[in-house]
């Protein structure tokens, strides 16, 4: 990544911090402090604490969308089979394992909770469960806001393209992903105006307060929309 292009954007992210566009990724700061409220996995209804942990006053957007249902999905699989849900979750959120094998087995787990739920309710029109990269890696930066970011390859790809990489990934390269946004967040905490006007935007009451990786996403998405190589 060329650092004067990344210099660029970051003095066109302080534009955009301060214009009437700052609010419109701010449902996202919203659900990560629901999440952080709210997620337990302890709890005895692990449907219900799911349920709540994916809520937001505004949109639905990041569960749901057209022809994309993960959380309802979800949902039926914490009613299915709730010891499994709580054993895919806890090796997803285990630090002490690489990232993109828990993503992977993630997948793989509810694969199988799919198949049990076809086995049980064979006329149920729900065949697809939605969990990949994008869904599984909310999970992630909600769960740890500092470490993860919200994965999307089309964004990913076009911010690299923008910031002047040599190396444009043309499949996932979530482990790639993931670095590259931890190198972004560090120089937008090296900027205390970008911080400041972050801040302001914030509801105390509503919005998550501390430093999330959230922020990085929204970094990206600007610098994905500039058409200027």
């Amino acid at each position: 990544m060329n650092l004067q292009k990344i210099e660029k954007y970051l003095i066109q992210f302080k534009r955009h911090l301060k214009s009437q566009q700052r609010a419109n990724f701010l449902y996202k700061w919203e659900s990560l402090q629901y999440f952080q409220q709210n997620w337990d996995m302890e709890v005895e209804n692990i449907t219900q604490m799911y349920d709540q942990s994916l809520q937001n006053t505004q949109t639905v957007r990041l569960w749901k969308a057209n022809q994309y249902f993960p959380k309802q999905i979800m949902l039926l699989f914490c009613e299915l089979q709730p010891d499994y849900v709580k054993f895919a979750f806890t090796d997803l959120f285990n630090e002490e394992k690489e990232i993109t094998g828990r993503m992977d087995r993630f997948i793989f787990y509810c694969d199988e909770l799919m198949k049990a739920y076809k086995e049980k309710y064979p006329l149920k029109i729900e065949n697809n469960h939605y969990h990949h990269y994008k869904i599984i890696s909310l999970y992630l930066s909600f769960r740890y806001p500092e470490q993860y970011a919200l994965y999307d390859f089309e964004v990913f790809r076009h911010t690299l393209i923008n910031l002047g990489s040599r190396n444009i990934p043309e499949l996932n390269d979530i482990e790639r992903f993931f670095k590259i946004s931890r190198t972004l967040a560090k120089f937008l905490a090296k900027d205390p105006e970008i911080w400041r006007l972050h801040q302001r935007r914030l509801h105390p009451k509503k919005h998550y307060q501390d430093f999330s990786l959230l922020l990085v996403n929204e970094f990206c998405e600007m610098i994905s929309r500039d058409k200027r190589p």
